[in-house]
C-alpha cells in the first residue's frame, strides 16, 4: 500500500482556550521565523495546499475546464446533484453567488498566502544559511505563479497579494489594479525567479524543478499572446510573446523528459512520474490523515455509478466525434459533429480508449472488470460514457472508499511533456514556421498509432478500427498556416481531452462562443433532457466566471464585476 510518499505534507495544528486573545499554539507566523528548519517548514505546509481541495472546490478545475466546453457533461444523479455545475454547463444560469466558485476562489487565495508566508519567511534568513535556500525560495515563487495562473484563467481580473502586501491591506488590493496584460507579466514574472532559483532535479518527486518553471512560463506567455480587450475578444497575437514560448520550451525538449511509449502510462498509477511528468500533485494513503489518506479529493465524485459513487464527469457525444478518423488515419476537422459515432463501421485515434469509458470496454484495461450500462447513474440525462483518465481499477493499492465516495491516490499530473509540445508547435504555427510545428503534431499521432497494447480483448484482437496517421504534405494535408491551425487545435482536444483544458483553449483562440453554441444546437436534439432552447453561451461575458459576489461584498465593493454580469 501506498504510504506517504516523496515529499511529506505538514499539517498544522491550533490548539483552542476559552480566551479568545491567547496566540494560537504550534503555529509559526513569518516573524517568528529565525531558522531556516522553520521556514522550510512554511514551504512543506504551501506544497500541502496543492492537494487541500474538493469536488466543491477541484483545484484539476475539471468543471471548469471540461463541464464548462464541449468535452464533459456534470453527471450525477440530476441537473441539481451539485447544481452548481449545472449552471457551468448551462452558462445562462450562471449566478454571481455560486457558492462552487467562491468556495474556489476562496481556497487558492488561501494558497498564494501560504506561498507568501513562505516567502516571507525566507527573504529574513541570509542565502547562505542553507544549500537548498535557493530551491526553496524558487519553489514558492512557482507555486504563487501557480495558483494565480489559475485565478486568472478563470477570472481575468484578480486582485494581485504578495509577500510585500500587509495582511490588514488585503482588502486594499482591487482587483483592477492590474490591467490584463500586467497580471499575465507579473505571474510570467513569477516563473521567471522560479527558473534562475530552481535546480534541473530535485532529491525529492513532487518538488518543483526548473523544467516545471520553463514549462509554466510557456504557458503563461502563450496565454498572453493572445491579447484580449476589455470584453474578452481577441483583437491581436502577439509575436513576441510567442517567440518567448518558443525560447521556453527549448530547454525542456532538450531535457531527460519526454513522450512516454504508449500514452496510457500517464495515467496509470503503477507508472506515475514518469519521463511525460513535468509537474504533479502527490497522494498518499495509509498516512493517518482522516480515513482513507491524503488520496485526490478533487476527483471524489468521478468514479462511475458502477463502483458505487458517484457518476460525475461524463465525456460528451461530441468528445467522443471528435476521435473518429477518417480512411487516411487524419481527422474530419469541420464536420466530425455532424453524424453520431459508429463503433462498427467508424475508425478512431486510439485515445479514444484511453479517454473515454464505453460500454462493453474493460474498466481501466482490467479484462475482470467490464464496464457496462449499468454503470451509468441517469443515462437518460447524462449518456453512458465515462471518464478514465483520473480514475483506477478497483484492484489497485491506490484505490481508497471514503464513506459514500471512491478515492484514489493516483498523482494528478499538472503539466506533462505532451502538454509543453504543443503549446510550442501552437507558437511555431502562429510565428509561420508551420512545418516545424506540424513535425511536433505528428510525434503525437505517432506515439498515439503505437498506443494500442492495452486495447485488445481477451482474444488479442482489438476493440475498435484504430487508425490514426501523421500528416504527410501531398498524400493527406495540405501544408496552409489555416490547416496547420486546425491540425494543431485538434491535436491539443484529443491529446489534452478531460484533462480540464478545454474551455481555457476556447476562450485563448477566441472562439468559445462560436463553438459552444454551435455544440448547444446539436446537443439539443442529441440530449434534450440536459439542453434546452435557453441553453446559451453569451459571448462578452461567459469567457470568465464572475467574481464571486461573496469577495466582492467582503472587499466593500472595491472589487469589479466582470462585464455584462449583473
Amino acid at each position: 500500500m501506498k504510504s506517504v510518499k516523496y515529499l511529506f505534507f505538514c499539517l498544522l495544528f491550533i490548539a483552542c482556550r476559552q480566551e479568545l486573545d491567547i496566540p494560537a499554539q504550534g503555529v509559526l507566523s513569518p516573524d517568528q521565523i529565525t531558522t531556516f528548519k522553520d521556514a522550510d517548514a512554511l514551504v512543506i505546509a504551501a506544497y500541502s495546499s496543492l492537494g487541500n481541495d474538493h469536488y466543491n472546490y477541484p483545484f484539476s478545475l475539471w468543471p471548469y475546464g471540461n463541464v464548462r466546453s464541449d468535452d464533459s457533461y456534470k453527471g450525477g444523479n440530476n441537473l441539481t446533484d451539485v447544481g452548481n455545475y449545472n449552471q457551468l454547463e448551462n452558462p445562462q444560469l450562471l449566478l454571481l453567488n455560486n457558492s462552487a466558485i467562491d468556495g474556489l476562489w476562496f481556497r487558492i487565495y488561501v494558497g498564494i498566502r501560504r506561498s507568501n508566508e513562505a516567502i516571507k519567511a525566507l527573504k529574513k534568513l541570509d542565502p547562505t544559511v542553507d544549500n537548498s535556500y535557493n530551491s526553496r525560495l524558487g519553489e514558492m515563487y512557482f507555486i504563487r505563479g501557480y495558483w494565480y495562473l489559475k485565478l486568472k484563467m478563470l477570472f481575468k481580473y484578480i486582485p494581485y497579494i504578495t509577500d510585500d502586501t500587509a495582511v490588514d491591506d488585503y482588502e486594499k488590493v482591487s482587483n483592477r489594479e492590474y490591467t490584463d496584460q500586467e497580471l499575465w507579466d507579473l505571474i510570467a514574472t513569477d516563473f521567471k525567479k522560479s527558473i534562475d532559483l530552481l535546480p534541473p532535479q530535485q532529491n525529492q518527486i513532487g518538488r518543483a524543478n526548473k523544467y516545471a518553471a520553463y514549462a509554466y512560463y510557456a504557458k503563461t506567455r502563450l496565454y498572453q499572446a493572445y491579447v484580449q480587450d476589455d470584453n474578452h475578444q481577441v483583437i491581436e497575437i502577439n509575436k513576441a510573446l510567442l517567440q518567448e514560448v518558443v525560447d521556453a520550451t527549448e530547454p525542456i525538449m532538450s531535457s531527460t523528459y519526454g513522450l512516454e511509449s504508449d500514452y496510457a502510462r500517464n495515467f496509470l498509477y503503477e507508472s506515475e512520474n514518469g519521463k511525460e511528468s513535468i509537474f504533479a500533485v502527490q497522494f498518499s494513503t495509509d498516512d493517518g490523515v482522516g480515513t482513507a489518506g491524503r488520496t485526490d479529493k478533487g476527483y471524489y465524485v468521478t468514479a462511475p455509478q458502477g463502483m458505487g459513487c458517484c457518476d460525475f464527469h461524463k465525456p460528451s457525444h461530441n468528445l467522443v466525434n471528435a476521435f473518429k478518423t477518417k480512411a487516411d488515419g487524419t481527422p474530419s476537422w469541420d464536420d466530425f459533429n455532424n453524424s453520431l459515432y459508429s463503433f462498427t463501421t467508424d475508425t478512431f485515434d486510439p485515445r479514444l480508449d484511453h479517454t473515454v469509458a464505453r460500454p462493453g470496454m474493460p474498466w481501466k484495461y482490467n479484462q475482470n472488470e467490464i464496464y457496462t450500462n449499468s454503470w451509468s447513474r441517469v443515462p437518460a440525462v447524462y449518456g453512458y460514457f465515462h471518464s478514465l483518465k483520473e480514475n483506477v481499477s478497483r484492484d489497485c493499492d491506490c484505490y481508497k472508499i471514503d464513506g459514500s465516495f471512491r478515492g484514489n491516490s493516483k498523482n494528478r499530473i499538472e503539466m506533462r511533456f505532451a502538454d509543453v509540445m504543443l503549446f510550442r508547435a501552437e507558437a511555431l504555427i502562429e510565428l509561420d514556421r508551420l512545418q516545424e510545428g506540424i513535425d511536433l503534431i505528428n510525434l503525437l499521432r505517432v506515439r498515439a498509432n503505437d498506443s494500442k497494447a492495452l486495447l485488445k480483448d481477451e482474444n488479442t484482437n482489438y476493440r475498435l478500427n484504430y487508425n490514426v496517421q501523421p500528416y504527410q504534405t501531398g498524400t493527406n494535408f495540405i501544408l496552409t498556416k489555416e490547416n496547420a491551425i486546425k491540425a494543431l487545435r485538434y491535436e491539443r482536444r484529443v491529446e489534452m481531452a478531460m484533462e480540464n483544458s478545454r474551455f481555457f483553449d476556447l476562450v485563448r483562440w477566441g472562439i468559445a462562443a462560436e463553438t459552444m453554441n454551435s455544440y448547444f444546437e446539436k446537443e439539443k436534439v442529441r440530449m434534450p433532457n440536459l439542453y434546452n432552447e435557453q441553453s446559451k453561451f453569451t459571448a462578452k461575458m461567459h469567457e470568465y466566471l464572475p467574481i464571486p459576489q461573496a469577495q466582492i461584498n467582503w472587499s466593500k465593493n472595491l472589487y469589479i464585476q466582470n462585464v455584462n454580469y449583473k
